[in-house]
């Protein structure tokens, strides 16, 4: 099957449980329709750069999925009829990462990275 990366914003006035309980809502619905939620991860309130439906932050959220493309496509559906989720990205990808994504991982565990340089 497909493998697939979703993330979605929730809207900012949602309690931590209520938006986990969003992402396993949607794992549920996955694996109704034949799909299976391989890792998700709850990145938890960040500061959008621009306001969407009036937010300044939301609740993010990130699933690991492998599932048919009719699976996906009820899932996102759901999700955009959804009226706590105010935006859905969802991408194919050939092979999941492994460990933590790069928003949960620490800054210094972070590779790639350059000294930042002094500002004047």
């Amino acid at each position: 099957m497909p493998l697939y990366e979703h993330v979605f914003i929730a809207r900012q006035d949602l309690s931590n449980a209520q938006a986990e309980g969003l992402v396993e809502h949607f794992g549920t619905v996955l694996s109704d329709n034949g799909g299976k939620v391989v890792e998700s991860e709850y990145w938890g309130v960040k500061t959008m750069a621009y306001k969407i439906n009036k937010n300044r932050k939301g609740h993010y959220a990130f699933l690991k999925t492998d599932a048919p493309a009719s699976a996906v496509q009820e899932m996102e559906r759901l999700m955009r009829l959804h009226d706590d989720v105010m935006r859905v990205l969802t991408i194919k990808v050939e092979e999941h990462a492994e460990g933590p994504s790069v928003q949960m991982q620490k800054r210094d565990e972070r590779e790639g990275r350059g000294e930042r340089r002094p500002r004047n």
